[in-house]
């Protein structure tokens, strides 16, 4: 699996956040309710921090690798949101800020870095980073939507609207799934790869609109780390 791929689960979890406008592609009084909500949401989240758990699942081998670790989010005014996942077991720090991926490796003393534009265009990161640099209004041509549930239930009990989002030209996944709560708030989301692979991100313990000090999305490396290619 490429170093890239394995953050096809950062995708899931960015495009939850920017892609929540795409539900205007549903219809009736309940793609109202849940337009309006996600608007509301969007507009007055300044930042979030929240526990996270990843799910990858390998459809041919049948079998499930889970990692579990602390995200950061701060969105930005006509730039791309400052995002940082710490996870645990593996060891890693995924970043974005100012344009910049970063994947750190402590353990191994490597690091991977490259422009979120040029990573847009490369395999399965085309899946991932493209939410990154597309408009709401891109989202809503790009996207069929459906509601798949208007009550499911997550983990802890919590109650969300379940959507799922095809892509209208092809991608590196088939499609995306979204459990949004009463709030507005993406709980839950879901990318399914072409060949059926699937990574499931779910958030918890949510903190939202704390003061995160903006540095903390820079990663600092210690000295000796070598830069590999992705």
């Amino acid at each position: 699996m490429s170093n890239l791929k394995r953050y096809l689960g950062f995708a899931a979890l960015l495009f939850v956040f920017i892609g929540g406008a795409a539900a205007s592609e549903a219809s009736g009084q309940l793609k109202n309710t849940i337009l309006s909500r996600m608007d509301a949401h969007n507009k007055a989240l300044q930042s979030l921090r929240a526990d996270v758990t990843m799910v990858k699942e390998n459809t041919q081998l049948r079998v499930k690798d889970t990692t579990e670790g602390k995200v950061l989010y701060v969105p930005q005014r006509n730039s791309d949101p400052l995002v940082r996942i710490d996870w645990r077991s593996p060891d890693e720090t995924f970043a974005v800020a100012k344009g910049t991926y970063i994947i750190y490796r402590p353990r191994l003393q490597q690091y991977i870095t490259g422009s979120t534009k040029q990573a847009k265009g490369k395999g399965t990161a085309g899946g991932a980073l493209a939410f990154m640099n597309m408009s709401r209004a891109e989202l809503r041509k790009n996207y069929e939507v459906v509601i798949l549930s208007e009550n499911a239930s997550l983990s802890g009990g919590v109650s969300t609207i379940h959507l799922k989002l095809t892509p209208k030209t092809k991608t590196s996944y088939q499609y995306a799934e979204v459990w949004v709560d009463s709030d507005g708030m993406p709980r839950q989301s879901k990318i399914v790869e072409n060949n059926g692979d699937s990574t499931t991100i779910l958030l918890k313990n949510l903190e939202k609109n704390i003061t995160i000090d903006r540095s903390t999305f820079q990663v600092k490396l210690p000295p000796g780390t070598k830069r590999v290619d992705a």
